[in-house]
């Protein structure tokens, strides 16, 4: 009889020993021990079937969550079961035959190039008396000039950096490396940070805290809201809207769109499609705006 939190914790385990990121490991293990305290007492893994699912999924409608939540619970169960199969405990996969929510056809809310700008160039101002000035410039810097993801910026470390030549190797989802250009804009933010960087020669981290380790995608978080709050009054503003901002931005000034695919770290270039509705509907606003005939 395969007990369920011992079967969570030995998915997570081989979830470290193949080097998945620490936030895809945090993901999976909140979603799972979620379904855990929803199935106690329940029966073991083995006899655990699709009516079960059924019943968490159709709580968490009733519970009201948000469709991408829930999509992400069903596929760390996907995830579970399939590792499940291949250890031998369960003959199917029966999360396979979950029926996802469909997802609002909501297209990004994207500040414009200026806002951007501004927002970035005000970071180190020494008015706002922050401790770290210079590493939050650099990060926002990095996220809005190289588009990475949260988790990405977290993870980079001083060896992926060719300050000589301004690449960086970018971990992506999966732990597949890219390399990504970085500006003359983030450079100069990197060369005013890392002098003031005091980490033990064992953190290979290039941002750290105050503690001298590696900050955390929470702390990623935590900077760029109290930035934008401060200095744009918009909450709303993640280190995500950075990275679309990046892309719509591209996209707007002529770039190729399997170019911005390759930066982006997407596996389907449909993924990057949806930057190109984002730009079609900036150019209508601006038409029915300016043109006489749009009236």
């Amino acid at each position: 009889m395969a007990e369920l939190s011992t079967e969570i914790t030995n998915f997570l385990d081989s979830l470290r020993r193949e080097n998945a990121s620490p936030h895809t490991i945090r993901n999976y293990e909140s979603d799972l021990r979620q379904f855990e305290a929803y199935a106690d007492p329940r029966p073991p893994v083995e006899e655990m079937d699709l009516y079960l699912l059924r019943e968490w999924v159709s709580r968490l409608f009733r519970d009201e969550k948000m469709a991408t939540s829930i999509r992400r619970k069903v596929a760390s169960l996907r995830a579970f079961f399939k590792y499940e199969m291949r250890q031998g405990i369960t003959k199917a996969n029966p999360a396979k035959l979950l029926i996802l929510p469909k997802l609002p056809k909501t297209l990004p809310k994207v500040p414009t190039a200026e806002q951007v700008n501004n927002l970035v160039d005000a970071v180190d101002d020494n008015d706002l008396d922050r401790p770290y000035p210079q590493r939050d410039r650099a990060i926002f810097e990095f996220l809005y000039g190289c588009g990475l993801r949260v988790s990405e910026l977290e993870g980079m470390n001083l060896e992926d950096m060719d300050t000589a030549e301004r690449w960086i190797v970018v971990r992506g989802k999966g732990r597949k490396e890219r390399q990504v250009p970085y500006g003359s804009k983030a450079a100069e933010a990197l060369e005013r940070w890392l002098p003031e960087r005091h980490a033990p020669p064992a953190e290979r981290a290039v941002f750290v805290n105050y503690r001298g380790g590696r900050l955390s995608v929470r702390g990623i978080h935590k900077i760029v809201a109290l930035y934008t709050r401060l200095l744009a009054g918009d909450s709303s503003v993640h280190p995500h809207t950075l990275r679309h901002a990046f892309a719509t931005h591209l996209l707007s000034d002529g770039a190729d769109l399997r170019a911005i695919q390759e930066l982006l770290g997407h596996s389907q270039l449909s993924t990057t499609q949806k930057y190109t509705q984002v730009a079609l509907t900036d150019l209508l606003a601006v038409y029915d705006k300016a043109h006489p005939k749009a009236k």
